[in-house]
């Protein structure tokens, strides 16, 4: 696979997504993706996005200021 935005190779990493919700922080750490080995560019696949999603929808209702969760264990 190969970058879109540099034509880097992309290789299987992870990373942490941040998220801003009404106000409030969501970051969830761990998160599985593909990383541009030259720019960093990261690509999430549908089933990542949609756990995302998951995990930001569940976090929405018993928000504090910052929410910090790591992506397996949520």
């Amino acid at each position: 696979m190969t970058c879109f935005y540099c034509g880097g190779n992309m290789a299987d990493s992870t990373t942490t997504h941040f998220t801003e919700v009404n106000g409030h922080y969501i970051i969830i750490k761990n998160v599985p993706c593909h990383k541009c080995t030259q720019c960093g560019e990261v690509v999430f696949s549908g089933s990542v996005v949609e756990r995302l999603e998951q995990i930001t929808e569940q976090l929405e209702k018993a928000l504090t200021e910052v929410a910090i969760v790591n992506y397996s264990a949520a």
